[in-house]
């Protein structure tokens, strides 16, 4: 009995001992087999780091206004009888806007014109008298002086008649239109607002550093987020003569050639927008650019994949750390890492290690230092 369970217990030894050693003999082969093979190159895009010459500007925030702008009043107070706009016409200095009831003034200018034509009888009169010395010249100094308060008397009137008739002053687009017939308008009462608005005029503050840069004549493009493709050049025409006490920044005004896009009625731009605006300054600083799609952005630190062969002659990617600076569309400034003519790893870095082999493809991106939205 005793030596029938040794023998079995020997027997089971011998099977899992020579199962364990089959099983060893197997996974030095996958080890063996594992350490001979090797990742495939990961494809990627390549480019050059470029030394490019970038124009230096300053960027600030702006408000629109008109070249010339007024909100129309009433000089006199008296009832609208006539209205000739609507509100949003185009109209040219001169044109007639409103007339205002003047049946009073009417008939005071018939009463005036009267006087005058008896005061002027009279010191027709008193002039022959006085030429033949049959009156004093007290006599004909008092006729004179009654024709000439009754000449005046006339033009007084007259002027208050103009002075209800309102007409635009300069060129430009009416706005909402503020009365209605029949309405009495006091004095200084808003009739409607009139804008020119070509040219348009942007105002802007720069901190007062800046003063050492910005000059009348330099060039300003100025943006705008209702017109969000396209960019309005013009110039600096005036710099303030003093400085915010309380924000320490001088305000500057630049002059815009604006038209109304493809010759439409509709204005492109109106005063009170918000705009953004960036001055050229004269001098350009030169600049190492690679792609932004280069870069791998990471909270310890920015790289990028530098190609180069490896010690089997193989293309790999070797993990360079970057100092960036300022962006300029699809570019980025690098400031510190790297130089001029490096290969760079562009389209695929996130597939990318340290070390890793390459193969470079054709067909990438093409970054653009001003890329344009594609409206199709």
């Amino acid at each position: 009995m005793i030596k029938r369970i040794f023998f079995s217990l020997l027997g089971l030894v011998l099977i899992f001992g020579a199962l364990a050693g089959l099983k060893i003999f197997q996974i030095k082969d996958l080890i063996a087999a594992g350490e001979g093979m090797s990742q495939p190159p990961t494809a990627v895009t390549a480019i050059s780091v470029e030394r490019a010459s970038w124009e230096t500007t300053l960027r600030a925030i702006g408000t629109l206004e008109a070249a010339q702008g007024v909100v129309i009043t009433a000089d006199l107070p008296g009832r609208v009888s006539k209205l000739y706009f609507d509100g949003g016409e185009l109209i040219t200095k001169g044109s007639l806007l409103l007339e205002q009831e003047t049946s009073t003034e009417d008939a005071q200018l018939a009463a005036a014109d009267s006087d005058l034509d008896l005061a002027q009888s009279n010191l027709d009169r008193v002039s022959r008298l006085y030429r033949s010395r049959v009156v004093s010249r007290a006599e004909f100094d008092s006729a004179q002086s009654q024709a000439s308060a009754a000449q005046a008397q006339v033009e007084n009137i007259t002027a208050a008649l103009t002075k209800k008739r309102i007409t635009a002053p300069f060129d430009g687009r009416l706005g909402l239109r503020l009365v209605d017939i029949g309405q009495d308008l006091s004095q200084g009462v808003a009739i409607v607002s009139l804008q020119a608005l070509d040219p348009m005029r942007v105002n802007f503050s720069m901190p007062q550093k800046a003063l050492a840069h910005i000059k009348d004549g330099l060039e300003v493009r100025v943006t705008s987020n209702a017109v969000a493709d396209r960019v309005f050049d013009g110039s600096i025409t005036a710099i303030n003569t003093e400085i915010d006490a309380q924000t320490r920044t001088v305000r500057a005004q630049a002059t815009l050639n604006v038209k109304a896009e493809d010759g439409s009625s509709i204005p492109t731009l109106l005063p009170g927008m918000f705009a953004s605006v960036e001055v050229v300054l004269p001098d350009e600083k030169e600049v190492l650019m690679i792609p932004i799609s280069a870069v791998n952005f990471a909270t310890f630190g920015d790289s990028v994949f530098v190609l180069e062969n490896n010690e089997n002659d193989q293309l790999s990617a070797r993990q360079q750390f970057v100092q960036l600076g300022e962006r300029r569309g699809d570019f980025v400034e690098v400031t510190k890492g790297l130089e001029e003519g490096q290969n760079l790893a562009n389209d695929g870095v996130f597939k990318l290690r340290s070390g890793a082999t390459v193969v470079v493809k054709e067909n990438g991106s093409e970054p653009s230092l001003n890329p344009q939205p594609d409206n199709s």
